[in-house]
């Protein structure tokens, strides 16, 4: 049995490609977490740039970047970069800076390390860049929030364009941008860049958790922007991130609806809060995969 999840349209079987997040592997060495997710079977990583794995701000990014895409290759794994480290900026703030922060030289900050995650994504060969808008801080109302979001995009989305890597935004439960509206709107804001440009990160878990429409809904309203997949279980209103099987979504009609959009991204497993755990849940999440993407007989 096969990491895959198929099924068959007009235009032929689409293929699911299944990842794990490394930041729930964060006990782990990234030289043995990329092991791991091989040979447990897995076709790709989300790769959180963080202290302990690919450190953005330590010295000699560019050889430690190219050993990294150098041992991807030798163990076929595809990469999506995320950018969702907790105090990777500010130890004393979690997520902050943030792309709404009131202060200018703040935002500046969060702006360049995003800049930073789309240069190491092209030279990983990684599929796009992950990112979120923060929460709305004490004291803005949402115009000015907005407005900040796009200005400090701007230069990303420039960056993303010459390195040819989209940019995946992901709508987080409790930050401004939350819903799959809210990515439309930021996205008219910006001008409409396109999905080549401009895309979208779809946590299948936040669906269940905040969205009216069912999960599978929402990946076909999402199908045209999807440049990033994230899934776990959760519960309608509870922003927890759980493994398969403790929550409340039921996976089948999801995965067929994604492979039915022809997304040739990674989906990956995405449980922060439990790297104490995170060998045995890689091995627990890509099994229970493989049995609710097998195709029907």
């Amino acid at each position: 049995m096969t990491s895959q999840h198929r099924i068959t349209s007009a235009s032929g079987p689409t293929r699911l490609r299944f990842g794990y997040g490394t930041n729930g592997l964060t006990d782990l060495r990234l030289d043995d977490a990329l092991a791991l997710l091989a040979d447990l079977g897995y076709d790709g990583v989300g790769l959180t740039l963080d202290h302990m794995h690919l450190d953005p701000l330590a010295p000699d990014l560019a050889t430690r970047t190219d050993r990294v895409a150098r041992r991807l290759g030798e163990l076929g794994l595809g990469v999506t970069v995320e950018t969702g480290a907790r105090y990777v900026l500010d130890p004393r703030r979690k997520h902050g800076p943030s792309l709404l922060d009131p202060d200018p030289d703040g935002r500046a900050a969060r702006t360049a390390l995003l800049v930073r995650a789309v240069r190491v994504a092209a030279d990983l060969g990684a599929h796009a860049v992950h990112c979120f808008s923060g929460t709305l801080p004490d004291g803005t109302d949402t115009a000015t929030a907005w407005e900040r979001c796009a200005e400090a995009l701007t230069p990303v989305l420039d960056a993303a364009a010459a390195a040819g890597v989209p940019l995946a935004v992901e709508p987080e439960p409790g930050h401004l941008l939350a819903t799959l509206d809210d990515f439309h709107h930021l996205r008219r804001t910006l001008g409409d860049p396109g999905p080549h440009l401009l895309g979208l990160t779809l946590d299948i878990g936040h669906c269940q958790c905040l969205e009216p429409a069912p999960p599978a809904d929402c990946v076909r309203a999402a199908a045209p922007w999807l440049r990033h997949v994230q899934i776990e279980d959760m519960r309608r209103g509870v922003h927890e991130h759980l493994p398969f099987g403790s929550g409340e979504i039921d996976f089948p009609p999801v995965l067929d609806a994604l492979a039915a959009t022809g997304y040739q991204g990674l989906t990956v497993v995405e449980l922060p809060r439990h790297s104490h755990a995170g060998p045995e849940l890689a091995r627990a999440s890509i099994e229970f995969l493989r049995t609710k993407g097998a195709p029907a007989p």
